[in-house]
């Protein structure tokens, strides 16, 4: 018996998630580039190109790095890279072993891309409502255009609708993401700049993208899946693959306290969130409070509670946070069998 607490992946419940999202890509007819940086785990990573596919995206440059190591060959840096001193050296040694495609939103980050040496193209990423880096759909061609004068190559153009993770936001945000990228496509287009890719998706908004304008879906958190896409309702709870073990410590009136605190779960809590995680197999309870090595679970009266000793699965509120605070996740097949995962790109933050 392992020490509490520590992270567990249901590796059936993963193969079901890996499955279905591959499925719809392909009915969709897009490629599928999911984002690593929820799992961070190279085993998994060799699922999904098992599943199909394409390659990753990655967030960082030491993602890519880690990736690339474990022979991943084929990395979208889906950020708008600045691409100086260590960092630009990194970049170019890392485009050397690998196909690499870098976010771009300012002709300053384009020069120094340039200027770096790197091997890369880049792609344009486009702001389709979530108010964070980007540009205007409109002036996508401009910055390809600087793009191509400075003699990088433009794959196309990227968003990420990240305005999806809202209550009731899942089908409008995939809809603004729609037409920002028809947009920015278009655009280039009619400047006579080809524009081949057309990436985005997040996993809240996946299901309502269409056929027509996407050309790749990032999706990140499907495979594992958290409390957030829970409540969300982009995922039943009987589809989150992986959980933090966690023993009963303590015990009073309808609430119980279990070992696992913000250095496991994470302390991510958005605003429509009911609670700091949730129990899957305990639907009705709410994670009240957090600490550091203490999570609060308050039972309705008349609820059976668990008992001292009792071992809790916690479904994290943001899975990418609470997987980059563990060093190995606790891999469990279908008939017992456990492995040890490693979270190779844990930290890998720069």
């Amino acid at each position: 018996m392992r020490d509490t607490p520590y992270l567990v992946v249901d590796v059936e419940l993963l193969e079901q998630n890996l499955t279905d999202m591959a499925a719809h890509a392909r009915r969709l007819g897009v490629a599928l580039r999911p984002h690593a940086k929820t799992h961070k785990s190279p085993e998994i990573a060799r699922r999904q190109l098992a599943h199909g596919a394409v390659g990753l995206t990655v967030a960082t440059v030491g993602e890519a790095e880690v990736f690339a190591a474990h022979g991943v060959d084929d990395l979208f840096i889906a950020y708008p890279v600045w691409a100086v001193g260590p960092r630009a050296s990194r970049l170019r040694a890392l485009a050397e072993r690998a196909r690499v495609r870098v976010g771009v939103d300012s002709v300053e980050g384009v020069r120094l891309l340039a200027a770096s040496g790197a091997a890369v193209t880049v792609a344009i990423e486009i702001d389709s409502g979530h108010a964070r880096s980007g540009v205007a759909p409109a002036e996508a061609a401009g910055l390809a255009r600087a793009a191509l004068d400075a003699g990088l190559g433009v794959d196309g153009v990227f968003t990420f609708p990240g305005h999806s993770y809202a209550p009731d936001r899942r089908a409008a945000a995939a809809a603004d993401e729609e037409r920002a990228l028809r947009t920015a496509r278009d655009g280039m287009l009619a400047q006579g700049i080809p524009c081949p890719v057309v990436s985005g998706g997040s996993t809240p908004s996946v299901e309502h993208a269409t056929p027509g304008v996407l050309t790749e879906l990032r999706p990140g958190v499907y495979p594992l899946l958290d409390a957030q896409q829970w409540e969300l309702g982009s995922a039943e709870p009987g589809r989150i693959a992986l959980t933090a073990r966690a023993t009963v410590v303590s015990a009073r009136g309808h609430r119980v306290i279990v070992d696992a605190g913000n250095k496991v779960l994470g302390a991510d809590r958005l605003a429509f969130a009911t609670g700091f995680g949730r129990l899957p197999a305990h639907p009705e309870a709410r994670v009240v409070a957090l600490s550091e090595h203490h999570a609060t679970i308050e039972f309705p009266a008349g609820t059976d509670l668990p008992g001292l000793g009792d071992r809790l699965s916690l479904a994290p509120n943001h899975v990418c946070s609470a997987v980059n605070l563990a060093e190995l996740l606790v891999a469990v097949h279908s008939e017992g069998r456990e492995e040890e995962w490693p979270v190779a790109a844990r930290g890998a933050n720069t």
